[in-house]
């Protein structure tokens, strides 16, 4: 019988915004030292699918996973202050009224609808589902979204019960922090950063996530040229698909 813990459903949003000149940029957060979960890294904003989410996901019953689009939704507007995938998109005044109505526990939807607003989960494009199954003392079954920053976007803010510090950067620029030891990320994060910095649009990065249908992806050990490598599979859009154990562990 495994000791694995049992996976914590969550829901990341990749948020992207065009960089004249260059590739799109990327919103990440560095979480604060203390988080049983990744602590000190960089990541996307998202958490995990709660009950809430799946009440919200009723009337959506063309996406079988509207509930994980609606966290990922919620857990951004809370943990960077941007509202994407909300139809009209809200001003910044709007925006962290949202917020703050989420701090307080408020239904995400019945907040919507008070201030006149609604979801476009259509916004969203599926771009991966990741499952490790290290021994951790947290498992998430995380998937992963695509969507383009509001036009009217503010720039983020932390929250800072969870994060010390929130930006945007490109994916090449942020590999090369990590690369460099100034910042570190898990091994989801590090390959879905190698796949979307091979991308110059947006366009370019939903293409490629449609190109590629969502499978849960559950990396594994093997042993490579007498190392332990940790491993994914090599058709899932990913251009690096092993690592050996003791940087996919230590970085």
């Amino acid at each position: 019988m495994s000791d694995l813990s049992e996976p914590i459903p969550a829901a990341t949003l990749v948020l992207m915004r065009e960089r004249p000149g260059g590739p799109p940029e990327l919103l990440v957060m560095e979480r604060t030292g203390h988080m049983v979960f990744a602590a000190g890294a960089l990541v996307f904003p998202g958490g995990r699918i709660d009950a809430a989410d799946h009440e919200a996901a009723t009337p959506f019953s063309d996406f079988e996973d509207a509930a994980a689009r609606i966290a990922a939704v919620r857990e951004t507007i809370e943990e960077t202050g941007l509202a994407p995938a909300i139809s009209p998109a809200p001003d910044p005044a709007m925006a962290e009224a949202l917020r703050q109505g989420i701090a307080r526990d408020a239904p995400f939807v019945g907040l919507l609808a008070a201030h006149g607003l609604s979801l476009d989960l259509a916004a969203l494009t599926p771009f991966a589902r990741w499952c490790p199954n290290f021994r951790e003392a947290r498992r998430f079954d995380t998937s992963f979204f695509l969507a383009e920053a509001p036009a009217l976007a503010a720039e983020p803010t932390i929250s800072e019960h969870e994060a010390v510090r929130v930006f945007w950067a490109s994916a090449a620029a942020i590999l090369s922090e990590v690369e460099a030891g100034s910042a570190h990320a898990i091994f989801p994060t590090r390959r879905n950063l190698e796949r979307l910095a091979r991308f110059d649009s947006i366009a370019a990065a939903r293409a490629d996530a449609v190109a590629h249908p969502v499978r849960k992806i559950i990396p594994w050990i093997e042993e490579r040229g007498g190392r332990p490598h940790v491993c994914i599979p090599d058709d899932a859009g990913y251009p690096v698909t092993a690592e050996p154990l003791e940087t996919a562990r230590r970085r």
